[in-house]
């Protein structure tokens, strides 16, 4: 029976484990809307609970090994959590046809400037750890 036990959790504890981790997840979010509701904070709830998801992952209070599946299934499946925004955007074709091109510069200049941005900063990190190990 321990045997047959034994086979069975890990098989449950895999099978369990995305979900648990989306609702860890969700769990989060939540907490961290009552923190900016309670702090009168500034900050969108999504942002306040990315930086206390990050700081329990740094602190080691959450193992990273704890989020990993469940986050790699969520970015799997965000184009699913797009389809609303481009079902809502065909309501819209008027607008589209008069101010589109206004639309598609601005999502293409800030995705440029988002793009550019993310590789001066990953370049200055890198950079900035090269010195620190050659200096180790």
């Amino acid at each position: 029976m321990a045997v047959a036990l034994g086979r069975v959790t890990p098989a449950v504890l895999h099978r369990l484990q995305v979900p648990l981790q989306v609702v860890l997840y969700a769990g989060v979010f939540v907490l961290a809307e009552h923190l900016v509701a309670w702090g009168h904070l500034p900050l969108p709830a999504n942002l306040v609970g990315m930086v206390l998801m990050l700081a329990l992952i740094v602190c080691r209070v959450l193992p990273l090994n704890w989020v990993r599946a469940g986050s790699r299934w969520l970015l799997a499946e965000m184009l699913l959590f797009f389809v609303p925004a481009v079902v809502a955007v065909v309501n819209y074709a008027q607008l589209l046809m008069v101010d589109g091109w206004r639309i598609f510069m601005v999502i293409a200049l800030s995705t440029l400037l988002v793009l550019g941005t993310t590789a001066w900063v990953v370049d200055k990190v890198y950079r900035f750890e090269m010195r620190r190990m050659k200096h180790d």
